[in-house]
Protein backbone atom coordinates (compact mmCIF):
# COMPACT_ATOMS: atom_id res chain seq x y z
CA UNK A 1 0.00 0.00 0.00
CA UNK A 2 1.21 3.40 -0.76
CA UNK A 3 2.76 5.18 2.27
CA UNK A 4 0.04 8.38 1.79
CA UNK A 5 -2.53 5.82 2.10
CA UNK A 6 -4.11 5.55 5.67
CA UNK A 7 -7.42 4.11 5.68
CA UNK A 8 -10.63 5.73 7.79
CA UNK A 9 -10.59 3.32 10.61
CA UNK A 10 -13.07 0.32 11.68
CA UNK A 11 -15.26 2.50 14.63
CA UNK A 12 -15.15 5.78 13.28
CA UNK A 13 -17.71 7.95 11.67
CA UNK A 14 -17.70 7.47 8.11
CA UNK A 15 -17.30 10.62 6.00
CA UNK A 16 -20.67 12.00 4.67
CA UNK A 17 -19.89 12.90 0.55
CA UNK A 18 -21.91 14.02 -2.00
CA UNK A 19 -20.81 12.58 -5.67
CA UNK A 20 -22.82 12.27 -9.12
CA UNK A 21 -24.02 9.39 -10.48
CA UNK A 22 -23.90 7.76 -13.87
CA UNK A 23 -26.85 9.65 -14.62
CA UNK A 24 -25.64 12.89 -13.35
CA UNK A 25 -27.73 12.58 -10.04
CA UNK A 26 -26.58 13.76 -6.62
CA UNK A 27 -26.06 11.11 -4.43
CA UNK A 28 -25.24 11.66 -0.35
CA UNK A 29 -24.26 9.27 1.56
CA UNK A 30 -26.09 10.12 4.55
CA UNK A 31 -29.14 9.61 2.44
CA UNK A 32 -28.72 5.65 3.47
CA UNK A 33 -28.89 6.44 6.98
CA UNK A 34 -31.19 3.89 8.30
CA UNK A 35 -29.53 1.00 5.89
CA UNK A 36 -26.06 -0.68 5.27
CA UNK A 37 -23.90 0.21 2.47
CA UNK A 38 -21.10 -1.28 1.33
CA UNK A 39 -19.30 1.18 -0.21
CA UNK A 40 -16.52 0.13 -2.88
CA UNK A 41 -13.97 2.74 -4.61
CA UNK A 42 -11.85 1.17 -7.29
CA UNK A 43 -9.14 2.48 -9.76
CA UNK A 44 -10.96 3.13 -13.68
CA UNK A 45 -13.92 1.96 -15.11
CA UNK A 46 -13.22 -0.65 -18.08
CA UNK A 47 -10.45 -2.52 -16.44
CA UNK A 48 -10.06 -6.29 -16.30
CA UNK A 49 -10.58 -6.48 -12.60
CA UNK A 50 -12.53 -3.53 -11.88
CA UNK A 51 -15.12 -5.33 -14.20
CA UNK A 52 -14.84 -8.61 -12.11
CA UNK A 53 -15.05 -6.78 -9.05
CA UNK A 54 -18.49 -4.76 -10.55
CA UNK A 55 -19.90 -7.74 -11.94
CA UNK A 56 -19.71 -10.05 -8.95
CA UNK A 57 -21.63 -7.04 -6.86
CA UNK A 58 -24.24 -6.95 -9.80
CA UNK A 59 -24.54 -10.86 -9.88
CA UNK A 60 -24.57 -10.78 -6.06
CA UNK A 61 -28.04 -9.23 -4.65
CA UNK A 62 -27.74 -7.20 -1.39
CA UNK A 63 -30.97 -6.77 0.06
CA UNK A 64 -30.20 -5.65 3.13
CA UNK A 65 -27.70 -3.10 2.10
CA UNK A 66 -27.17 -0.42 -0.54
CA UNK A 67 -24.09 -0.96 -2.88
CA UNK A 68 -22.00 2.18 -3.67
CA UNK A 69 -19.14 2.33 -6.14
CA UNK A 70 -17.14 5.46 -6.21
CA UNK A 71 -14.06 5.81 -8.77
CA UNK A 72 -11.72 9.02 -9.97
CA UNK A 73 -13.81 8.32 -13.88
CA UNK A 74 -16.57 10.96 -14.90
CA UNK A 75 -20.32 10.70 -15.11
CA UNK A 76 -19.85 9.85 -18.70
CA UNK A 77 -17.10 7.12 -18.69
CA UNK A 78 -19.68 5.75 -15.83
CA UNK A 79 -23.06 5.77 -17.98
CA UNK A 80 -21.18 3.84 -20.84
CA UNK A 81 -19.63 1.27 -18.20
CA UNK A 82 -22.98 0.74 -16.23
CA UNK A 83 -25.19 0.45 -19.82
CA UNK A 84 -22.28 -1.47 -21.48
CA UNK A 85 -22.44 -4.09 -18.20
CA UNK A 86 -26.02 -3.59 -16.81
CA UNK A 87 -24.87 -2.10 -13.67
CA UNK A 88 -27.94 -0.67 -11.74
CA UNK A 89 -26.50 0.39 -8.29
CA UNK A 90 -24.93 3.53 -8.17
CA UNK A 91 -21.45 4.46 -9.69
CA UNK A 92 -20.08 7.31 -8.32
CA UNK A 93 -17.90 10.48 -9.96
CA UNK A 94 -14.70 11.17 -7.79
CA UNK A 95 -14.02 13.24 -11.02
CA UNK A 96 -13.44 16.58 -9.33
CA UNK A 97 -12.19 17.75 -7.17
CA UNK A 98 -10.30 14.95 -8.24
CA UNK A 99 -10.22 12.12 -5.62
CA UNK A 100 -11.69 14.26 -2.80
CA UNK A 101 -13.70 11.44 -1.13
CA UNK A 102 -11.48 8.49 -1.71
CA UNK A 103 -8.97 11.01 0.02
CA UNK A 104 -11.12 11.60 2.92
CA UNK A 105 -11.28 7.80 3.35
CA UNK A 106 -7.34 7.61 3.19
CA UNK A 107 -7.70 5.02 0.03
CA UNK A 108 -6.10 8.00 -2.84
CA UNK A 109 -3.03 6.51 -4.60
CA UNK A 110 -1.37 10.26 -4.95
CA UNK A 111 1.61 8.95 -7.77
CA UNK A 112 -1.49 7.13 -9.75
CA UNK A 113 -3.68 9.78 -9.42
CA UNK A 114 -6.76 7.10 -8.69
CA UNK A 115 -8.31 4.99 -5.73
CA UNK A 116 -7.09 1.97 -4.63
CA UNK A 117 -9.63 -0.89 -4.07
CA UNK A 118 -10.62 0.10 -0.59
CA UNK A 119 -14.28 -1.16 0.36
CA UNK A 120 -16.01 -0.08 3.61
CA UNK A 121 -19.24 -1.35 5.27
CA UNK A 122 -21.62 1.76 6.97
CA UNK A 123 -24.15 0.41 9.35
CA UNK A 124 -27.33 2.40 9.41
CA UNK A 125 -25.69 5.19 11.82
CA UNK A 126 -22.92 5.99 9.64
CA UNK A 127 -20.02 4.48 11.45
CA UNK A 128 -18.01 2.12 9.53
CA UNK A 129 -17.92 -1.57 11.09
CA UNK A 130 -15.60 -3.55 8.47
CA UNK A 131 -13.44 -2.31 5.93
CA UNK A 132 -10.46 -3.83 3.62
CA UNK A 133 -7.60 -2.32 1.22
CA UNK A 134 -6.07 -4.09 -1.53
CA UNK A 135 -3.35 -3.06 -3.74
CA UNK A 136 -4.69 -2.02 -7.32
CA UNK A 137 -3.98 -5.60 -9.09
CA UNK A 138 -5.56 -6.95 -6.12
CA UNK A 139 -9.18 -7.95 -6.08
CA UNK A 140 -11.67 -8.30 -3.31
CA UNK A 141 -13.84 -11.01 -2.50
CA UNK A 142 -17.76 -10.57 -2.27
CA UNK A 143 -18.08 -13.16 -0.01
CA UNK A 144 -15.95 -11.41 2.65
CA UNK A 145 -18.50 -9.10 2.43
CA UNK A 146 -21.46 -11.04 2.35
CA UNK A 147 -19.83 -12.39 6.30
CA UNK A 148 -18.88 -9.14 7.23
CA UNK A 149 -22.84 -7.23 6.57
CA UNK A 150 -24.28 -10.65 8.50
CA UNK A 151 -21.91 -9.88 11.26
CA UNK A 152 -23.70 -6.78 11.31
CA UNK A 153 -26.99 -6.28 13.66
Amino acid sequence: MPVNAHPVEVGALAPDFELQDQHGTPVRLSQFRGRKVVLVFYPLAFTGVCNSELSALRDHPFDDAQVLTVSVDSVFTHRAWAEREGYTFPLLSDFWPHGQVAQAYGVFDEAKGLALRGTFIIDGEGVIRWSVVNPISSARDVADYVKALADIR
